[in-house]
C-alpha cells in the first residue's frame, strides 16, 4: 500500500475555484501537491446552469423519456429497459459491479489530481448532475479524504470506468479512503468529517465514471515532471561537456539559427549560458565531440518542442465534458456520443514517453563516455577519486553505470505505443478503445526510470567536474576554469548534498536523496 504523509491544509486564500475559469496543468499539479486548496464557484449563473441540466433530466423521466444509462442498461445493455421503480438503484449498481480494479493503488498525489480532473469536467455543465455532487467531490479535496483507487483495469473508453467507480463509491460512503495516512471505511471518514453519503441521482453514477479523468490527471503530473526533466537534462549535459573537456562551440547561436526548431534552439541557448563562450580550441583537442554531447540539443529539443502541443492536448481534455450522454441544459437535448474516448491523451502520453526515454538514453551514453578512460580525456577510470595504493581496490562509479544502463533499457522497452493495443471489449460495444490510461501509467514509469538515470548522472557530473577541476589545479593540462554563474552554483548545490567518491561507498542513499530533489524540482533550472 502507498504511504501518505499528512501536510497542513492549504490556506483558503490559495484556493482554486472550480467552475469559475478553465484550469491549467499547473492548477492540477498544485492541488495534487496540496499547495493550493479547492473551492466550488458560488456564482449564481454557474449553479443555475448545473441545476438546469439536472432539472431537465428529472422532467424527461417524469415524461417517460428514454435516456441511455438512466432508463436503460449500460454499454451493450442499452437495449435493456429498466423498470421505473429500479431507476434510482441503477447508478449504485454501476459502481458496484465495476469494483474490480487491481494493481498498485494510485498515490495520494495522483488521487487528488484524479478528483480535481473529474470535478472540473462535471463543472462544464453538460453532465446533468446536481450541485450537491460537485460539492461532495470538492469536500473530499478540501478534507483530503482520498478514495483508494487501484491503478489497473481501464482501457480508456468508455472512459476510466473501473478506477472512477472507487470515487463514486467513496462519495456514497462505500469502500475505503485515506485520511492522514490511515485507511478508513469511507462511511466512517465521511461521518467524522461531517459529510453525509450521497444517494446518486439517475445519471450521476455514469457522469462520475464515464470519462477520461484518470488518464488526464496522470497526464498533468507527467507533463510537469517532463518539463523539469528537460531542463535538468540540459544542465547535466553542460556539466558532462565540462567533465569531458568538450567543445562549447557545438551550441553556437548561428549554427542553431540554421535549423530553427524553437525548443531545440532554447536548449542550445541554455547550454551556451552554462558553458564558456569563445573558448579557444587547442590543437590536441578533439574537434567534434561525440553525438551524446554534440547532438544533445537535438535530443532534448524534441521533448522541449513537443511540450506546447502536449499541453494543448492535455488542457483541452482537462477542460472538456467527456462523459456520455451529454446533457444540453439550454437546448434541452440529450446528446449521445463518444467523448469518453481518450485518444488525445493516449497520443500525448505515447509521444511523451518516447521523447523522455530518448533523454534517458542520451544521459546513459554521456555517462558511458565519462567513466571510460578511453573517452573521458584524461580522467581516472570509472571517475574514481581514490589515489595512491588504494586506487587498486576502488572502482568508483563502475556499478552505478551498470544500474543506469539497466534503468535506461527498461525505459526504452516501455516505449511501445499503448494506443495500438486496442482491444474489443464489453460484447463488442467498446470495440475500439484508446488505452489512454495504460499509456499514461507507462509514461509515468518511463519518467520514473529516466529520473533515476538523471540521479545517477548528477552523481557522475558532480564527480567529473570535481576531478576535472582537481586536475586543472594540479597543472596537468591547460584546461579552462569551471564556468561561473549557474553551472558553478549547480556544482556547489550538489556538493552540499553528496560527497565526492574518493573511496568506494554505497551510493543508494545519495541516489534516493537526489531523486527526492528531482521530484520536488529542488534546483532552479533556467527561466
Amino acid at each position: 500500500m502507498n504511504n501518505m504523509s499528512h501536510t497542513d491544509s492549504p490556506t483558503p486564500a490559495t484556493a482554486i475555484t472550480f467552475g469559475a475559469a478553465p484550469l491549467c496543468i499547473e492548477d492540477v499539479v498544485a492541488l495534487a501537491q496540496r499547495e493550493r486548496s479547492a473551492s466550488l464557484h458560488d456564482e449564481t449563473a454557474f449553479r443555475a446552469r448545473i441545476r438546469r441540466g439536472a432539472d431537465f433530466l428529472d422532467r424527461l423521466l417524469r415524461e417517460d423519456g428514454t435516456i441511455y444509462g438512466v432508463t436503460t442498461g449500460y454499454g451493450d445493455s442499452c437495449t435493456v429497459t429498466v423498470p421505473s421503480e429500479l431507476v434510482a438503484e441503477l447508478p449504485h449498481h454501476l459502481y458496484t459491479y465495476h469494483g474490480c480494479g487491481l494493481g498498485a493503488l494510485f498515490t495520494p498525489e495522483q488521487t487528488r489530481a484524479i478528483l480535481a480532473t473529474r470535478l472540473n469536467s462535471l463543472c462544464q455543465g453538460f453532465s446533468g448532475v446536481s450541485v450537491g455532487l460537485l460539492e461532495q467531490i470538492t469536500a473530499l479535496l478540501q478534507r483530503d479524504l482520498l478514495p483508494l483507487i487501484p491503478s489497473e483495469g481501464s482501457v480508456g473508453a468508455s472512459g476510466d470506468l473501473t478506477p472512477l467507480s472507487y470515487l463514486a463509491a467513496a462519495l456514497c460512503g462505500e469502500r475505503e479512503v485515506w485520511r492522514d495516512g490511515t485507511v478508513l471505511p469511507a462511511g466512517q471518514a465521511l461521518a467524522e468529517a461531517g459529510l453525509r453519503p450521497l444517494r446518486l441521482r439517475p445519471k450521476e453514477g455514469l457522469a462520475i465514471m464515464n470519462g477520461t479523468a484518470v488518464m488526464t490527471a496522470l497526464a498533468c503530473l507527467a507533463f510537469d515532471r517532463a518539463r523539469y526533466l528537460c531542463r535538468l537534462a540540459t544542465r547535466i549535459t553542460a556539466m558532462s561537456s565540462f567533465t569531458l573537456d568538450g567543445n562549447a562551440h557545438h551550441f553556437d547561436a548561428t549554427l542553431f539559427s540554421a535549423k530553427p526548431h524553437p525548443g531545440q534552439q532554447q536548449v542550445a541557448a541554455w547550454l551556451r549560458s552554462d558553458l564558456p563562450a569563445g573558448q579557444p580550441h587547442r590543437n590536441e583537442k578533439r574537434l567534434q565531440d561525440r553525438y551524446s554531447i554534440r547532438c544533445a540539443p537535438h535530443v532534448i529539443g524534441v521533448l522541449n518542442d513537443a511540450l506546447p502541443s502536449l499541453r494543448q492536448f492535455i488542457e483541452n481534455e482537462l477542460n472538456s465534458a467527456n462523459d456520455n450522454p451529454l446533457i444540453d441544459p439550454d437546448g434541452e437535448r440529450v446528446l449521445h456520443g463518444g467523448h469518453f474516448y481518450g485518444g488525445h491523451i493516449a497520443f500525448a502520453m505515447d509521444s511523451m514517453k518516447t521523447a523522455v526515454a530518448n533523454i534517458a538514453d542520451l544521459l546513459d551514453r554521456q555517462m558511458a563516455l565519462m567513466v571510460d578512460q578511453r573517452y573521458n580525456n584524461g580522467l581516472p577510470a570509472n571517475l574514481s577519486g581514490a589515489s595512491g595504493p588504494r586506487a587498486a581496490i576502488n572502482h568508483g562509479l563502475k556499478a552505478l553505470q551498470i544500474s543506469a544502463s539497466a534503468w535506461t533499457a527498461e525505459a526504452l522497452k516501455l516505449t511501445m505505443p499503448a494506443s495500438v493495443f486496442s482491444r474489443s471489449t464489453e460484447c463488442h460495444n467498446q470495440d475500439k478503445v484508446s488505452m489512454g490510461t495504460i499509456a499514461a501509467r507507462d509514461c509515468l514509469r518511463v519518467l520514473e526510470l529516466t529520473e533515476q538515470v538523471a540521479a545517477a548522472l548528477l552523481i557522475t557530473v558532480r564527480q567529473g567536474v570535481w576531478l576535472r577541476s582537481r586536475q586543472q589545479k594540479a597543472g596537468d593540462t591547460p584546461l579552462s576554469d569551471l564556468p561561473g554563474g549557474r553551472l558553478a552554483a549547480m556544482q556547489e548545490a550538489l556538493a552540499r548534498q553528496i560527497a565526492v567518491v574518493d573511496e568506494d561507498r554505497m551510493l543508494e542513499p545519495d541516489l534516493r536523496l537526489l531523486l527526492q530533489g528531482i521530484r520536488h524540482q529542488a534546483w532552479a533550472l533556467y527561466e
